[in-house]
């Protein structure tokens, strides 16, 4: 899977109960969805990675990942649908979306500024099942910050890909954010971020803020 090649991207907010109460929110009854713009889109891979220094804090909120292998049809299964997954971060302007939820407007200002969405390397994806049995964690300074796993999910996969393909539609290329568990927090200068899938790290990279 190349970077370039990818179409829309998709992400779902909200979709572990722990992150909903320790950011105040209500747990959805349905799946709540927003996207990122591709020029969000970067690759993990040892570098630096720039964000806005004049926004406020930016927020980590790391996910599983699904790469969509085929047109989305009613009835088709997550595992004859999705063939790669990666760890990625769903990076947040917090201040900035704060003052966008009291004035009830859109997230995008928040949530597709340049290099919000950071992508690992995609690896196969081996099925839902297989997919329960192992975690997924963000190091950051050599120290574990989140830590997930699928079967938490509030909505599951095949719900989300329903529901996603239902509204939008999903095709080759898609990428789905499907939501991230408790733990989120603010990046610092220079913070040293891994990607872990298990005990295999998928990504890394280094924050710079400019």
């Amino acid at each position: 899977m190349k970077v370039k090649d990818i179409k829309n991207i998709y992400c779902v907010g909200r979709n572990y109960a722990l992150h909903a109460k320790e950011l105040h929110n209500d747990i959805p009854t349905s799946p709540f969805l927003f996207s990122k713009p591709t020029h969000a889109l970067v690759e993990a891979a040892g570098q630096s990675i720039t964000l806005p220094s004049d926004q406020g804090e930016v927020h980590f909120e790391t996910e599983l990942i699904l790469h969509i292998g085929q047109s989305y049809k009613e009835g088709i299964t997550v595992d004859e649908l999705v063939d790669e997954m990666t760890i990625g971060l769903d990076l947040t302007l917090r201040d900035v979306q704060s003052e966008l939820k009291q004035k009830k407007h859109p997230w995008l200002l928040a949530k597709g500024f340049k290099h919000s969405a950071v992508v690992g390397n995609f690896i196969t994806f081996e099925g839902v099942e297989a997919s329960k049995k192992k975690d997924f964690s963000l190091v950051k300074n050599n120290e574990r910050v989140q830590l997930g796993n699928i079967k938490n999910l509030i909505f599951d996969l095949q719900t989300i890909i329903d529901f996603t393909g239902k509204h939008f539609g999903l095709d080759k290329g898609d990428l789905i954010f499907t939501g991230t568990p408790e733990g989120v927090g603010p990046l610092s200068h220079h913070d040293e971020l891994s990607l872990k899938w298990g005990q295999q790290e998928l990504g890394s990279c280094i924050i710079s803020f400019r």
